[in-house]
């Protein structure tokens, strides 16, 4: 859930350039999303790939409302007491995803640790009402870590959509600082519970940028691929407002090319490695 906004304290390097969206695709999901008010995370975190993702026919979705029960020092969602669960929620997210005619959707929300569930259950829901109103929809789910309590990622691993994603976000040593609440090996205990209770593909994203040297990259990659994660995506991190963590540094192309190819020598399925890549860019291609 990173937002683009650039930081004011390092150079901005002539790589990160966000390309204006364009296309056919995308300038008539802009109508529909305009016209019936729909909230995607595409438009909402001034995603720099959303003319590709949308010509695709892929876009991402939040659930579970915009106020998150965590701090992260990277998030630009507001953190707070959130507004009680919408249960028509499911239904509502299901009928835009048809109305969109989108191909491939990426369903992900913010933390919910006020919640007895931690929202599993109408993560569940979301899922079967795309499944029953959408029927020809994919869908990747980008979820939370529940705490690392199993009877709620059973609950996503239930209804199986064709990916579940969690995102490790950041080296361990910078885990405390960036995600404040989350804790490394919980997060990789998260991604290996849920191969081993049966979901096909699994997938995280890491963000770069924020201190962490080259030594712990390439460890964290390792320990990733150690949990069994299928798909692995890294980017670079960009400032969402004063407030949040600085940039460090701005990766280059060829360090994030190094990274890659080190991750797909150890086997992943899927490798996305360059600065503007975010955790849904080529999500659609992931479920293969």
């Amino acid at each position: 859930m990173e937002n683009l906004v650039q930081d004011t304290t390092v150079q901005k390097p002539k790589w990160i350039r966000v390309k204006l969206p364009t296309g056919k695709n995308y300038r008539e999901l802009r109508t529909l999303v305009d016209k019936y008010k729909l909230n995607t995370i595409c438009q909402s975190g001034s995603c720099p790939n959303m003319g590709e993702c949308w010509g695709e026919g892929t876009a991402t979705f939040m659930i579970l409302g915009n106020i998150c029960t965590r701090s992260c020092g990277f998030c630009g969602v507001k953190t707070g007491k959130p507004m009680d669960v919408n249960w028509d929620e499911p239904e509502k997210v299901a009928r835009s995803i048809k109305l969109m005619k989108i191909k491939h959707a990426v369903l992900t929300s913010v933390d919910r640790d006020d919640l007895k569930d931690m929202g599993s259950i109408l993560w569940g829901e979301t899922v079967n009402a795309v499944r029953r109103i959408s029927p020809g929809t994919t869908m990747e789910t980008l979820i939370p870590d529940f705490q690392g309590l199993t009877k709620h990622l059973d609950r996503l691993v239930e209804v199986a959509p064709e990916v579940i994603s969690h995102n490790m976000e950041t080296v361990k040593r910078l885990t405390r600082e960036v995600r404040i609440q989350a804790k490394y090996e919980r997060s990789l205990d998260v991604l290996r519970y849920l191969k081993e209770a049966g979901q096909r593909r699994t997938k995280t994203g890491v963000m770069l940028g924020l201190g962490e040297n080259r030594d712990e990259v390439f460890q964290t990659i390792e320990d990733i691929r150690n949990a069994n994660v299928d798909v692995i995506t890294m980017g670079q991190y960009l400032q969402p407002t004063k407030k949040h963590l600085p940039v460090k540094k701005f990766i280059t192309p060829e360090e994030f090319d190094e990274f890659g190819d080190f991750a797909r020598s150890l086997g992943f399925r899927h490798v996305e490695s360059s600065p503007l890549v975010r955790s849904s860019y080529h999500a659609e291609k992931h479920i293969h």
